[in-house]
C-alpha cells in the first residue's frame, strides 16, 4: 500500500511513519522546507517538500496513492496570530480531504485529538459520545482542531473513507520541540516546577497511538472517532512517578488556579506580547487545566485491538531521551 502522510517529522508523525514502514507500506512523507529528518532516517521513503499552507502543491504527491494519514498540524497553545493556526488545521485538512477525493486515494485516517472532546469540570471519564459544542473549546487550537474534524465527519457523511483518532496525551522518545506535555518532562528534570495545579491528563505510549494509525487503515469504520488513551492521571500523579523514576523531589505546594491564571497572564502579556517570545504559562492553558482530561479508550478497543496500558515505559522512555539529548542533565 503506498500511503501520503503528513506531519511525518513531527512528534506524533515520525512514530507514525515507523510503524507503517514496519508494517510494509510504501511511504511518501510531507517534510516542510526547513523541518528536522533525523527521526525518519532507517526508512526507505520518499521525502516531498510542501506545505499545509499550499495544499495545492500537494496534488501530484497525493495522486497515485491507495491511503492518506494526515497527521500534521499547527500544534501550539500560543500564538501571536491565530489566522495561520486555522489556515493549516482547517482549511488545510478539508483542501486535503478533497484533494484524496479528487485524485482517487482510497482510504484516509486523519488524526484528531481527545481536546475535541466534552469534558467537564467535574473530572468524570468521557468518551466519543459525551455531548460538545465549539463553545466548549478552549483556545484557537481546539477550536481549529474541533472545525477541522467536523470537515472530517462531514467528508465520511458523504461517502468518503475517513477514519478519525483522537489521540489523548502522547508522551515518549524523540519529543524534539518539545510538546507542551514534553515541557512538563523536561521543566521536572530541570527542577523548574516547583507547585503544581489540580488538573488531570491521560498519557498514552505514542509508540501504541502510531500502531494503532495502522490498525485504522485497516479496520476502522468510516466516519466514526477513536480515543486512542493509556492512564488518566493527574498532574501531581505524574510528577510523583517521575519522582520514583528519577530521585528528583516532586512539588508539595498546590497552587490555586487563580494563582496560576495571574501568572500566565502576566508571562502571556510581557513575554509574548512585548519580547515576542513564547511564554512558558498561558491562560489558554490554564483554563484548559480547569477541566481533568480524562477519556474513555473502551471503542477503540472493541473496534481496533488498542490497549489502554499504564504509561510508565514511555514515561521513562521520554525521561531518558531528553537526558541523552541534553534537554535535561544526565542525572
Amino acid at each position: 500500500m503506498r500511503i501520503f502522510l503528513t506531519g511525518a517529522t513531527g512528534f506524533v508523525g515520525s512514530h507514525v511513519a515507523q510503524s507503517l514502514y514496519a508494517a510494509g507500506a510504501e511511504l511518501r512523507l510531507l517534510a516542510r522546507k526547513n523541518s528536522r529528518t533525523e527521526h525518519l532516517e532507517g526508512l526507505n521513503a520518499e521525502l516531498v517538500t510542501g506545505d499545509l499552507l499550499q495544499p495545492e502543491d500537494l496534488r501530484g504527491a497525493i495522486s497515485g496513492c491507495d491511503a492518506l494519514v494526515h497527521v500534521a498540524a499547527d500544534y501550539r497553545l500560543w500564538v501571536p496570530d491565530p489566522k495561520t493556526m486555522y489556515a493549516a488545521n482547517v482549511e488545510g485538512t478539508r483542501a486535503l480531504l478533497r484533494l484524496a477525493r479528487e485524485t482517487g486515494v482510497g482510504r484516509v485516517v486523519y488524526t484528531s485529538s481527545v481536546a475535541t472532546m466534552g469534558f467537564r469540570s467535574d473530572g468524570s471519564v468521557v468518551d466519543e459520545e459525551t455531548p460538545v459544542s465549539i463553545e466548549n473549546m478552549i483556545g484557537p487550537y481546539k477550536r481549529s482542531k474541533f472545525l477541522a474534524e467536523l470537515e472530517a465527519i462531514e467528508a465520511a457523511r458523504l461517502g468518503q473513507h475517513v477514519v478519525i483518532l483522537n489521540p489523548t496525551t502522547p508522551i515518549g522518545a524523540n519529543d524534539a520541540k518539545p510538546t507542551p506535555t514534553g515541557r512538563i518532562v523536561v521543566d521536572f528534570l530541570n527542577r523548574k516546577f516547583p507547585a503544581y495545579v489540580d488538573t488531570g491528563l491521560n498519557l498514552v505510549d505514542v509508540e501504541r497511538i502510531a500502531d494503532m494509525h495502522v490498525a485504522a487503515l485497516e479496520r476502522g469504520t468510516p466516519g466514526e472517532r477513536y480515543i486512542l488513551g493509556g492512564e488518566n492521571l493527574t498532574l501531581k500523579q505524574i510528577l510523583d512517578r517521575m519522582a520514583a523514576m528519577t530521585g528528583l523531589p516532586s512539588p508539595t505546594m498546590r497552587v490555586p488556579h487563580f494563582v496560576a491564571m495571574t501568572f500566565a497572564f502576566f508571562d502571556e502579556w510581557i513575554t509574548g506580547r512585548i519580547l515576542g517570545r513564547e511564554p512558558r504559562a498561558t491562560v489558554e492553558a490554564v483554563r484548559m487545566g480547569k477541566k481533568k482530561m480524562f477519556a474513555s479508550s473502551a471503542k477503540a478497543e472493541r473496534d481496533l485491538g488498542h490497549q489502554a496500558l499504564p504509561v510508565d515505559s514511555a514515561l521513562r522512555a521520554a525521561i531518558d531521551w531528553f537526558r541523552v539529548h541534553g534537554y535535561a542533565p544526565k542525572s
